[in-house]
């Protein structure tokens, strides 16, 4: 049986660039189990984390959490490029994005977010 896997990536759709240096952390879990951090990564210069481990048997749910905060306190030209309101008190209304999703067995699952300073989305990509 081939091994159960997991890729991301992050592209920042306010500027059409990867996000570089995003901390990403997996979670995994098996039927009524307890989540547990199975690996953890950074995007690269493409946006890419190519280094997450291979699922453990039995995993039923993963969990991908991105810390975003960081990113766009660091990337300061994100605010000058977008119209909506400056007056909150953090630079990132999202400070994190954690995607639950259920997986099987032998297959692999890339998981791209698309990301702003105000939204995002993802979806199951290959």
């Amino acid at each position: 049986m081939t091994e159960t896997s997991v890729s991301t990536h992050i592209l920042d759709t306010s500027i059409g660039c990867p996000a570089e240096g995003v901390p990403v952390q997996l979670s995994v879990r098996g039927g009524d189990t307890a989540w547990t951090v199975h690996g953890a990564s950074k995007t690269d210069a493409d946006g890419r984390c190519k280094d997450l481990p291979a699922l453990p048997e039995g995993t039923t749910h993963v969990r991908l959490h991105f810390e975003t905060e960081p990113y766009f306190l660091s990337r300061k030209q994100a605010e000058e490029q977008q119209d909506a309101p400056r007056e909150r008190d953090s630079d990132a209304f999202f400070p994190e994005v954690a995607i639950t999703f259920a997986v099987k067995p032998g297959e692999h699952y890339h998981v791209p977010l698309l990301l702003n300073p105000f939204g995002y989305s993802v979806y199951r990509g290959s």
